[in-house]
């Protein structure tokens, strides 16, 4: 995994080689293909929609959309299909991306249409053009947490970091601001550019956490979470001069569909319970809080030998069973639960039974039997090459919370849909929210967050004797 301080100093000036940390699942291969315009799509009866990857743009649960573009696409859809003649329906294929892939995927033919939800550059696209604005002069908010410094001026921000996600709008003002600061030799505003796994909405969270400090975002994502996140702060004083307008974007030989979705735009309005589904959902989700906060790295620093004993003993990343634990536990090895999970890990009896161990009253035996559990789960279910070990790990916490042949059929039920099997985030996950809800997709989320906290300190979280050897 690279390290943040490796991208901190890559990233200081901004250039566009964020994209080198990119951990997705493998991409599945696409050979171009024609321009399909608005007759050509009406003749297949399926208008393939490339959206940003983000649960804000476009995610779903349970047949009830959350995503901010899902009700502007249905209406859409509509739209078409009360203007077809031979009366044949159009229905929606939903392609989930990565913001920073997008254009790119519709210039190859992947899709008809990318609608972001999001400010999104086209300066580097060919052959694409955008719609009429759906959103004019969008503003880029500074946001932290409330009860820390606030600021007036972006230049304020020299020498602290702020967390972006790959493709954000905030990236061309903080390299002017840089360019600025470098003048009076003062230092540079610091680009923590997060992990894939990370969308707008997770940084969001980390910040209301205090996991990362500042980061920059859209107006209408600002608003729109702040209903659900109430510790953020807006420093909305800070002038960001990036101001952009928010479009959809479609092929330059599609100018059909283009001037269908135009004459949309123009009677189209937000309807005023957009956003009942998507706060009632959201308030009901475990927010992450800081696992390193002191009392919180105090307890680490106590149980840091068994977690890395029973890992290296399993081929574990160590923090991959400390984060695991925050969740279950809060690092409290007294834990009880009811139903009968147990101890730090909150395995249960009979999980720990599986794998050899039948006693899970002590620290060390309830490690022990979880990392062997989890073990179990990537070795006979969660092996295949495919998976990077990030995704990996995602599958085998998916599958510890609801159970393996579950999610074996959800990647299935992925493949079926065009969907990339081999990636949990974004992915596979997307039929885990319709299937089962956010519980789930909730429970691997916090998770890695967890553990992406950790890693961040990963450095004063080893001894030294450790970190030597682990070197030989």
């Amino acid at each position: 995994m690279i390290r943040p301080s490796a991208l901190l100093m890559l990233c200081l000036t901004l250039l566009p080689m964020a994209a080198v940390a990119r951990l997705d699942g493998p991409l599945e291969v696409t050979k171009p293909s024609k321009v399909r315009d608005l007759a050509e799509i009406r003749s297949s009866r399926t208008l393939r929609v490339l959206v940003n990857q983000s649960r804000n743009s476009s995610g779903e649960v349970q047949g009830q959309a959350i995503g901010v573009e899902y009700h502007r696409l249905r209406a859409f859809e509509q739209y078409l299909n009360g203007h077809a003649r031979d009366g044949q329906e159009i229905n929606l294929k939903i392609i989930p991306k990565a913001k920073d892939q997008l254009l790119a995927a519709l210039a190859r033919g992947e899709g008809d249409l990318v609608a972001p939800g999001e400010l999104l550059d086209i300066n580097t696209a060919h052959k694409i053009v955008t719609s009429d604005p759906i959103i004019s002069d969008v503003p880029l908010w500074l946001v932290g947490v409330k009860g820390e410094r606030r600021f007036t001026r972006l230049e304020q921000l020299s020498g602290r970091t702020l967390a972006l996600t790959t493709g954000s709008a905030a990236a061309d003002a903080v390299s002017q601001v840089n360019q600025k600061l470098a003048l009076h030799k003062q230092p540079p505003i610091k680009v923590e550019w997060v992990d894939p796994t990370l969308a707008v909405e997770d940084v969001l969270e980390m910040v209301q956490a205090g996991i990362f400090h500042l980061t920059i975002v859209e107006k209408p994502i600002a608003e729109r979470w702040s209903k659900i996140l109430p510790k953020l702060r807006f420093d909305k004083q800070v002038a960001i001069t990036s101001l952009g307008d928010e479009f959809w974007f479609v092929r330059q030989d599609a100018s059909i569909l283009r001037a269908s979705i135009d004459r949309f735009l123009k009677t189209y309005r937000t309807p005023a319970d957009r956003d009942v589904a998507f706060q009632r959902i959201y308030r009901r989700l475990y927010q992450v809080r800081n696992p390193l906060a002191r009392i919180d790295r105090q307890r680490l620093e106590k149980l840091r030998p068994v977690l890395q004993k029973h890992a290296e003993e399993q081929g574990m990343d160590w923090l991959n069973l400390a984060a695991l634990a925050f969740k279950e536990s809060a690092l409290d090895p007294s834990a009880r639960n009811s139903g009968g999970p147990t101890g730090l890990m909150q395995i249960t009896p009979s999980a720990a039974q599986r794998v050899g161990v039948n006693n899970i009253e002590t620290l060390d035996s309830n490690v022990q039997a979880s990392a062997r559990y989890l073990t179990m789960i990537r070795r006979k279910f969660f092996a295949s090459p495919k998976l990077n070990e990030r995704e990996r790990m995602a599958f085998v916490l998916a599958a510890y919370n609801m159970g393996p042949e579950r999610v074996q059929g959800m990647r299935t039920e992925a493949k079926r849909r065009g969907l990339n099997p081999n990636q949990w985030f974004f992915q596979v996950e997307r039929i885990a929210m319709e299937q089962v809800g956010m519980s789930a997709v909730g429970y691997v989320n916090s998770v890695n967050k967890y553990y992406l906290a950790f890693d961040r300190e990963r450095e004063s979280l080893e001894p030294v004797a450790t970190k030597i050897a682990s070197r030989k």
